[in-house]
């Protein structure tokens, strides 16, 4: 595998990233840390976390973020590995939250959890209309100045609030966005594909997206209502099981059938083969998914896979 950069922020990463929103919730800390480990030993190393994960189960307080700072004390790697989280979800203030005074509290939030000095990309989650997108910019100015963060990201951005981030950054010296974290898979791709992506090219940043297996409906499981038992997402399925998502299912089943590749696996290079991409972020609950993830993102498809796959979601 060869490493992509992550924008201009000098650090660079093999084409996958972790997603650990299931850490503490659908995988417990045992499970997560079998994840991680078979993650570093398969040759990745970018994390991706967040303050808010996963603070919707009863009890929890952003376990995923302490479970990755315990595994890496444990393990004694944090040099070895890049740690994304994320700052502005509602942490319990009651609303997306953006303002200076937050993103310097939730920054030593987590610090502390991670047990880590720097984050090596620290992101906005979703934009915050309340607070100006330069007051923002300011705080993680002082955060990069005083070292601990290397690099910022933006999320959930459409092209308007991308390009006037990028214009107000360069205006007024302030710094820039590196990365995009926004949704994009074979079922989804108006969050990227269009101006958004056209941006992220032309100003050399790296995008990152998330739910690349549009939360498991990619993996080719779900084909009838019947399936939807079949896990505990499965009810959500109903949203993709329809003519466009089953055209897709069908295109995946001819790329499966020539390559020999899962349907997960597919879904992934199709994302990593697209323009702009660093790496799609994907998460796992047991070493066998995460073997299925490691396999799709050394997985180098056609022309003629590609252009089928596209074609199917167009």
């Amino acid at each position: 595998m060869t490493n992509r950069p992550l924008g201009h922020s000098g650090i660079s990463i093999p084409p996958l990233m972790l997603g650990s929103n299931v850490f503490g919730w659908t995988a417990d800390e045992t499970a997560s840390f079998a994840v991680l480990d078979a993650f570093v030993a398969e040759g990745f190393t970018a994390i991706d976390t967040a303050d808010v994960y996963s603070r919707w189960v009863p009890g929890n307080d952003s376990e995923s973020e302490r479970i990755i700072g315990r595994w890496m004390q444990a393990r004694g790697n944090r040099d070895r590995v890049v740690i994304a989280t994320k700052v502005g979800s509602d942490m319990g203030q009651g609303r997306r939250d953006l303002r200076a005074s937050w993103i310097v509290q939730a920054v030593e939030g987590s610090l502390k959890r991670l047990q880590i000095d720097v984050i090596d990309l620290y992101q906005t989650h979703w934009p915050d209309p309340a607070t100006p997108e330069e007051e923002t910019l300011s705080a993680y100015d002082a955060l990069l100045k005083a070292g601990k963060v290397r690099a910022i990201g933006c999320s959930n951005y459409d092209a308007t609030l991308l390009g006037n981030a990028l214009e107000l950054s360069d205006a007024k010296g302030l710094p820039r966005y590196q990365t995009l974290q926004n949704e994009y898979n074979l079922l989804n791709r108006s969050a990227y594909e269009g101006a958004v992506q056209d941006m992220v090219v032309a100003n050399g940043m790296g995008a990152i997206p998330y739910y690349s297996l549009a939360s498991g409906f990619l993996t080719g499981k779900y084909r009838t209502e019947a399936d939807f038992g079949l896990s505990a997402r499965g009810a959500g399925m109903s949203r993709f099981l329809n003519p466009r998502g089953l055209k897709i299912l069908t295109a995946m089943d001819a790329v499966a059938a020539r390559t020999g590749a899962a349907h997960a696996e597919i879904a992934l290079a199709w994302i990593i083969a697209q323009p702009g991409i660093t790496a799609p972020i994907a998460s796992a609950t047991s070493v066998k998914q995460l073997e299925s993830l490691a396999r799709g993102a050394r997985l180098v498809l056609s022309a003629q896979d590609l252009a089928e796959l596209t074609g199917a979601g167009a």
